[in-house]
């Protein structure tokens, strides 16, 4: 049988994923942006997972996270198999030792067989510290 190309079902940038007993995995920590008072700003791991569905065949994930110029700050690959157009294949990529060295908009790249399938925004954004010895902001308590 010919391959049949995945549809690219879901994929989430976090800071874990953990397998529980049951095998169903927790993400955690999950990214949209990432807010900080200074660069650079270093992670242990970052994880990208993704899931695919609806194709048939032996495939290959290129994944990067790249810094506002484009240039990769980390990246992984994996091969994975669908043997049923029924079945689904998850994968997670760590991404150790993730150094952001710019504010900025960083991307994320997930390419298929060599083929872009997804490239999403990754903030990066200075926000201001408390200065040091004083409590964070609390709102007002309501009457």
């Amino acid at each position: 049988m010919d391959p049949i190309s995945p549809d690219l079902q879901s994929v989430v940038l976090c800071e874990d994923v953990r397998t529980e007993v049951n095998g169903s995995q927790t993400l955690v920590g999950v990214v949209g942006a990432i807010p900080a008072p200074q660069v650079p700003i270093g992670f242990f791991k970052l994880c990208l997972w993704t899931r695919w569905c609806g194709g048939i065949g032996r495939f290959h994930q290129d994944s990067r996270f790249l810094d506002p110029d484009d240039e990769t700050v980390a990246e992984a690959s994996i091969d994975f198999d669908l043997r049923e157009i029924e079945g689904s294949a998850t994968n997670v990529h760590f991404f150790g030792g993730v150094q952001v060295k710019k504010f900025g908009v960083h991307h994320v790249e997930i390419r298929l067989d060599g083929d872009m399938r997804m490239r999403f925004p990754v903030p990066v954004v200075r926000v201001k510290q408390p200065p040091s010895g004083t409590a964070p902001h609390k709102p007002p308590e309501a009457a």
